[in-house]
């Protein structure tokens, strides 16, 4: 296969993948949590796609590597490896920015932009954006959400850990 229907090829399943849905938050796909870490062609012309998990033993794994095997098999991608990754470990420096738009978007409040100093940014209410919150819970409806409450308009919210 010429480089530019490997690329075209690559692209297409890049596409596929960020129709593939986060079982944990269904608003995200594994693109934009930065879940997908490459999609590639060998030299023997077999389609390699690698994925992280979030977080070892994150209940969403099997679910995740189902759906995307899923997925490629349904858009004609059978014979295609799925390769689990995991060095380096996923962050949620990975999550894109369409990812933390959506996040916001859903009422979750995004991880901070990057995880060096993440504990000195106060965290922002998805709803109405004050700063006013407080940490209720260390977790919120999943492992890698903790529980706020916003000061401001009183309403709780789940903040997406830096991890």
């Amino acid at each position: 296969m010429r480089a530019a229907q490997s690329s075209a090829a690559e692209g297409e399943v890049w596409r596929v993948l960020a129709r593939v849905p986060d079982p944990e938050i269904p608003v995200l796909s594994i693109v934009d949590l930065g879940i997908v870490r490459y999609v590639h062609r060998a030299a023997d012309g077999r389609l390699h796609v690698g994925i992280t998990p979030t977080y070892t033993g994150c209940p969403a794994t099997a679910a995740i590597r189902s759906a995307t095997r899923a997925a490629l098999d349904e858009a004609g991608h059978g014979d295609a490896l799925l390769e689990e990754v995991l060095s380096p470990p996923w962050t949620s420096d990975w999550v894109t920015p369409e990812g933390r738009a959506k996040l916001e978007a859903f009422g979750i409040s995004p991880p901070a932009a990057t995880v060096q100093g993440r504990m000195s940014q106060p965290v922002r209410c998805p709803r109405c954006g004050s700063l006013a919150t407080e940490r209720i819970s260390e977790f919120g409806s999943t492992p890698c959400k903790a529980h706020y409450v916003c000061s401001a308009c009183r309403e709780p919210f789940d903040h997406f850990k830096c991890i």
